[in-house]
């Protein structure tokens, strides 16, 4: 049962919006915020649950950032709306009293941190994380650590855009070697900063980008995209433009997003994209989720997949081990503490019979030991 959940309408548009604070640890949750047409309280109730998850799964006792309890937000309108901004501020204008105390937050699907933090400059608040800012035992000094980390770049992106596909593609890359997997190939579902940056990273390590997948739909080359040429060129939601396509580059169809054959599938775009109407075309090896609960529970799924509680929490964790001092605010620091720890959590569950069970079991046994020592 979830500590509290709110429901929202916005009186100008009729758009529904969603708050769920599944657990507060320290009097706090963490979770992001996402906007999408179709959104649920459901939903909702399940991304809060992952959080709390993933929150507890990078657990360090010895580390200065003691996860938080996990929350969700979530507002069913369509993000390309002209009015998707003002139905935002409305929103977080209603959910202000629980920003200020009880809910830190981000980007998530259909939403840039950057549109968040104008509209909580316009609502009068200091910050989307301020909630935390009373555990810190300097928060100056935390807070420009953690501007300074969202001023770096990596070859032309900011970390921040960086760092959740970072810990997907080395999750991916823990997976591929546990397969033994030669010369592995990859299909990304979206290319907005988690999936553009696991495609990034997966190219850089030399795995073949044979496919990519954004809202208007696929583009493929079996011989491997050009990926860093498309990465630096899509536009604000993650679109893929296609003049920067070379000739032997194919577009396909949205639907077709499974049918290209690749080891490993990446789905970094919507949830409940594999369900059991469609996970029978699933053909890769290795499935790593780098959305939020990408696969349904009815779907089943012949691969290995690593869980997305495990896969994309990089986004997560990195801005509380930046804030808190556990890492510099540097790209080496930053991708050093993320390789190591996805790689300790993957190790920690590929052998199970279940990895999602396995996690979830290794989140529990880490909840009981914070909820001892606080």
């Amino acid at each position: 049962m979830s500590f509290l959940e709110v429901t929202w309408t916005d009186p100008a548009t009729g758009a529904r919006g969603f708050l769920v604070i599944d657990r507060l640890v320290r009097g706090v949750s963490s979770g992001g915020l996402r906007m999408r047409a179709g959104c649920t309280l459901d939903e909702v109730r399940g991304l809060a649950e992952g959080m709390t998850a993933k929150e507890a799964l990078n657990y360090d006792p010895e580390a200065r950032y003691v996860p938080l309890g996990g929350a969700k937000g979530g507002i069913d309108f369509d993000p390309y709306d002209p009015r998707a901004k003002q139905v935002l501020t409305a929103y977080l204008y209603a959910m202000s009293p629980y920003v200020e105390r009880f809910w830190t937050m981000g980007e998530d699907l259909g939403l840039r941190q950057s549109a968040i933090d104008e509209a909580i400059a316009e609502i009068g608040l200091q910050s989307s994380i301020q909630a935390v800012y009373p555990l810190l035992d300097d928060e100056r000094k935390a807070r420009e650590r953690l501007a300074e980390a969202f001023r770096t770049t990596v070859d032309g992106i900011g970390l921040d855009e960086l760092v959740g596909g970072y810990g997907v593609a080395q999750a991916a890359l823990a997976g591929i070697e546990h397969l033994g997997l030669s010369n592995p190939t990859a299909f990304v579902q979206g290319f907005g900063s988690m999936g553009g940056a696991t495609a990034r990273y997966l190219a850089k390590a030399g795995v073949r980008v044979v496919g990519l997948a954004d809202v208007h739909g696929v583009v493929a080359n079996p011989a491997g995209l050009d990926v860093e040429t498309l990465l630096l060129s899509r536009d604000a939601h993650g679109g893929i433009d296609r003049a920067k396509l070379r000739p032997q580059d194919r577009r396909l169809d949205r639907d077709a997003w499974l049918d290209v054959e690749a080891d490993v599938l990446v789905p970094a775009a919507t949830s409940y994209a594999i369900n059991a109407a469609n996970a029978g075309r699933v053909t890769a090896k290795l499935v790593v989720e780098a959305a939020n609960m990408p696969i349904t529970a009815d779907a089943h799924v012949d691969a290995l997949v690593i869980p997305d509680v495990i896969a994309n929490s990089a986004t997560n964790s990195w801005w509380w081990w930046t804030l808190f001092g556990d890492v510099d605010p540097t790209a080496e620091s930053a991708f050093a503490k993320i390789g190591a720890t996805m790689r300790r959590l993957v190790a920690q569950v590929v052998d199970q019979p279940s990895p999602r069970k396995a996690a979830r079991e290794l989140a529990v046994a880490a909840l009981d030991e914070i909820d001892a020592r606080f």
